[in-house]
């Protein structure tokens, strides 16, 4: 950094910044950092857009580190300029992910070094500083950001130089790292975020697709991360599903089934993906009806009380052992009974006709049930469990046919 000592030969008689200058720059830093802000925004209306954006806090950040690396500069010639070094290499990337050139940047750069050469005259005026010396200021200063420029173009170059079967291996391995959840450091997902440059999400949406899956990639938005070489496709949308995001899935996969799972905060991701997989195996078995995409937010109820067949075998045991050393043919005409009764509470007329049999039937049938059942039909919470193991039943015979 000796050319902030020891600034570029015009063959002028400059002599070099002196290290005292810093204290008078100091303190000019954070009026000049919102100045600049206000200044770069209004000449690049895209910039506005980013700093409002989830990556605007890192912009800040980035534009601080590289005007107190030059203070610093000024003050320690010797001073480490990595953290500065690396953010000028993130602005490169994130020009190069956004489909920009660099001379978005270069005309940002240099719009920042003048706002900071002009406040550095009025500076220079109140402190009765020597022109020689406001020359050097100058040299140096534009010395600086053609150094920034340089390392902004070696993080441009960098993504360019990728190509876009290895950027898209990239954004799979981000996929496969948020689905992976807490085993998989939160640094390490930042990390390849910004690498592959994808704002990460507070929440996220999963999508189960049906192999062989078929997108097209010219109607899916390009946040969305894809994966369809799995054996179970899938893909991601950053955020909740608005209406805009629906019609694009529908577009994007004119021909594949999938179910689309709940918007969950992005550490649950996999939650996500293994509801709406659920949803899969369970159109496949008949209980959910088919569509080109279904919602899981349609089939919370279906899904929970299928959630463990295993526990539902225990619960359906334990619930029905009343009945369970009654013949087939009543006990399947009583449990029918029972959870129509359950279902609607309704009058003995109102059940006959949903049951297809007089209501004095129903009324014999409800007495028995009462004998057999006796308190587990009066308790509140063993009537809700009752209930409960009835539904998933009847639930999961829609896939047999069986009775449940």
């Amino acid at each position: 950094m000796a050319h902030l000592i020891q600034p570029l030969d015009t063959g002028d008689p400059l002599g070099p910044l002196p290290q005292e200058f810093a204290a008078i720059m100091r303190p000019e830093l954070p009026s000049l950092i919102k100045e600049i802000g206000v200044e770069v925004t209004r000449a690049f209306p895209e910039y506005a857009r980013l700093l409002d954006g989830p990556n605007g806090q890192a912009i800040r950040v980035g534009v601080e580190q590289s005007l107190s690396s030059f203070v610093d500069l000024v003050a320690e010639p010797s001073a480490p300029t990595t953290l500065r070094d690396d953010m000028c290499r993130r602005f490169g990337r994130f020009e190069a992910y956004e489909g920009r050139s660099m001379d978005t940047l270069q005309g940002a750069y240099r719009l920042g070094a003048r706002v900071a050469l002009r406040r550095a005259k009025k500076v220079g005026q109140s402190h009765h500083l020597s022109p020689s010396l406001m020359l050097s200021f100058a040299d140096a200063l534009f010395a600086y950001i053609d150094e920034l420029e340089s390392l902004s173009r070696e993080g441009f170059l960098e993504v360019q130089s990728q190509s876009g079967e290895h950027s898209e291996a990239l954004r799979r391995r981000l996929l496969h790292l948020i689905l992976a959840g807490r085993p998989a450091p939160r640094s390490a997902i930042a990390d390849l975020s910004e690498q592959v440059g994808w704002a990460l999400p507070e929440e996220v949406t999963l999508v189960a697709a049906r192999a062989p899956a078929e997108l097209d990639r010219l109607r899916t938005d390009r946040d969305v991360l894809v994966d369809l070489s799995a054996p179970q496709p899938h893909l991601l949308v950053p955020g909740p599903l608005d209406e805009a995001r629906r019609t694009m899935l529908s577009q994007a996969l004119p021909a594949t089934r999938a179910a689309i799972g709940l918007t969950v905060p992005t550490a649950q991701a996999c939650e996500s993906i293994r509801w709406a997989r659920r949803v899969l195996e369970l159109v496949d078995t008949g209980v959910i009806e088919d569509a080109p995409l279904i919602h899981c937010e349609d089939h919370l109820t279906t899904l929970w009380l299928l959630s463990d067949p295993a526990l539902l075998d225990q619960l359906a045991r334990r619930e029905l052992a009343a009945v369970s050393e009654i013949s087939a043919a009543r006990r399947e005409r009583l449990i029918e009974t029972l959870r129509i009764w359950l279902d609607t509470r309704g009058t003995a007329a109102q059940m006959g006709a949903l049951l297809d049999v007089h209501p004095q039937t129903v009324r014999y049938r409800m007495r028995s049930l009462e004998t057999i059942f006796g308190d587990q039909l009066v308790d509140p919470e063993s009537r809700f469990t009752t209930e409960a193991v009835l539904r998933a039943l009847r639930l999961r015979s829609r896939s047999t046919g069986a009775s449940p």
